[in-house]
């Protein structure tokens, strides 16, 4: 009776899980052959966490809380990381940098990964005249090294956490634009793009059904290891009274102020904000390094 019923539907029958089995072997063979990116993935999760739920971690206000009595106080139960030279909580505003660099960092590299994915792909698919306009400009932007290029749109724009993230956002993109390009140069001669040219496809249809989803893998590679650059970029820009302006808590604007005259006397103010700049940036270098050679084929025949 029931074996009647659920064979007419009435009754369901057992979940198969056997369609979810597939991403989490995925998931579990890249655990195992990059444990050095799984253990990356999980520091920055962590990171995210801590910097999204810094309002609640933080012991002090990263920047009212200055208090001239408990100035270069060095690391303590009170303190864990120690206080600046205007007596504000160290660990504070590190939990509060991270904030910064993150927004940041994602912010220019989602939007430059996406505008040049975008430019880049309909750049080496149509060809032509288009296409030539839009390389000679990229090879103008990548003309000027990287930090140089977002040094220039800082001035230009004024130093402000928005105007420093849409800075390096521009620096990022050009060389999206290269990688995309020929990606999808690459991909417009495979046999199943031709083919569906041949039966009569729009040019839409193909670009986003066949070149976008194959050229996508290289450019989320090379936008994971943009982010710890673009992430030491604004610590950079920052570290130079360029970047994010002051009191706003940033990583390098506190190696800035530790650089002057205040390393002899509290090394704590720029060991923890360059340790945590560190941690992050090698942090996206080894996920990069695994996510491509997990995303290459090339890389993975020996698998």
């Amino acid at each position: 009776m029931q074996a009647s019923a659920a064979s007419e539907g009435l009754i369901p029958g057992p979940i198969d899980l056997s369609a979810r089995r597939p991403r989490t072997d995925r998931l579990l063979r890249f655990v195992r052959k990059k444990p050095l990116g799984a253990i990356s993935a999980a520091v920055l999760v962590a990171l995210i966490m801590v910097a999204l739920f810094a309002p609640m971690i933080a012991p002090y206000d990263p920047v009212k809380s200055q208090d001239s009595s408990r100035r270069l106080q060095p690391p303590s139960r009170q303190y864990l990381m120690g206080t600046d030279n205007l007596g504000r909580d160290i660990f504070s505003r590190v939990l509060y940098g991270a904030r910064i660099s993150l927004y940041v960092g994602f912010f220019a590299v989602a939007i430059g990964s996406s505008l040049g994915a975008t430019i880049g792909v309909f750049s080496g698919y149509t060809g032509g005249l288009l296409d030539l306009t839009i390389q000679r400009f990229v090879d103008v932007l990548q003309g000027f090294p990287f930090i140089v290029l977002a040094l220039i749109l800082v001035v230009a724009l004024g130093a402000s956490v928005t105007n420093v993230a849409i800075a390096l956002t521009i620096a990022v993109t050009p060389s999206v634009i290269r990688l995309a390009r020929s990606s999808a140069l690459s991909i417009r001669e495979e046999m199943y793009v031709l083919a569906a040219i041949t039966i009569g496809a729009s040019a839409i249809r193909v670009v986003f059904r066949h070149i976008v989803p194959n050229a996508l893998g290289p450019v989320f590679v090379l936008s994971t290891g943009a982010l710890g650059g673009v992430i030491v970029a604004e610590a950079g820009l920052s570290f130079l009274g360029l970047g994010v302006p002051p009191p706003n808590p940033s990583w390098g604007g506190m190696l800035n102020v530790a650089a002057r005259g205040y390393l002899e006397r509290a090394p704590w103010m720029a060991v923890f904000p360059g340790l945590a700049l560190s941690v992050v940036v090698f942090a996206f270098a080894l996920l990069g390094d695994a996510l491509r050679d997990s995303l290459d084929p090339r890389l993975r025949r020996g698998d």
